[in-house]
């Protein structure tokens, strides 16, 4: 159920990008456009930073409300700029009747916009898989579960949180 409202949303948007009411960013060498990322119920939206952006991510939020009968709390919700100053972030917050946040922020246990190069980076990552560990670590594990458990969890771990760069 979920899938189809995510897609739902995605779709309003890549319609708001064919009607040239919305422009999303472009990254890397070959210049992908990337404007929509979505992870279980959370959604990020990448846009050049523009009022006119800013009021057609609202619109589309707001149609999404009216389609879907869903509603978006705009209170729990926040916005990140780059490169812009404080002043049109605060105007495009207050737009949107959300929260601001700045880089580095924290999303799905990890931090953004920081420094993967550095140590401390991924101090919060080594310490999760110890967690992990710890908690298994006084049960009895067969050879066999061991391995099960190293390979489905701990192998794993690196490689989500590797993926966003």
């Amino acid at each position: 159920m979920f899938i189809i409202v995510a897609e739902g949303l995605s779709r309003l948007l890549r319609e708001a990008k064919r009607a040239s009411v919305f422009s999303g960013v472009e990254v890397g060498f070959e210049r992908v456009n990337v404007d929509l990322l979505q992870f279980a119920d959370d959604t990020l939206f990448f846009c050049n930073p523009s009022y006119h952006n800013v009021l057609s991510v609202k619109a589309i939020l707001k149609c999404f409300e009216l389609v879907l009968g869903l509603r978006v709390n705009f209170h729990k919700s926040a916005l990140g700029v780059v490169g812009i100053s404080n002043l049109d972030m605060i105007i495009y917050s207050k737009c949107l009747n959300c929260n601001q946040i700045t880089l580095p922020f924290k999303y799905l246990g990890i931090m953004i916009g920081d420094n993967p190069r550095r140590i401390v980076f991924w101090n919060p990552i080594i310490n999760k898989i110890k967690s992990r560990l710890s908690t298994w670590k006084g049960r009895m594990l067969s050879m066999a579960g061991r391995i099960c458990l190293i390979k489905s969890v701990i192998t794993v771990l690196p490689l989500v949180y590797v993926s966003f760069f």
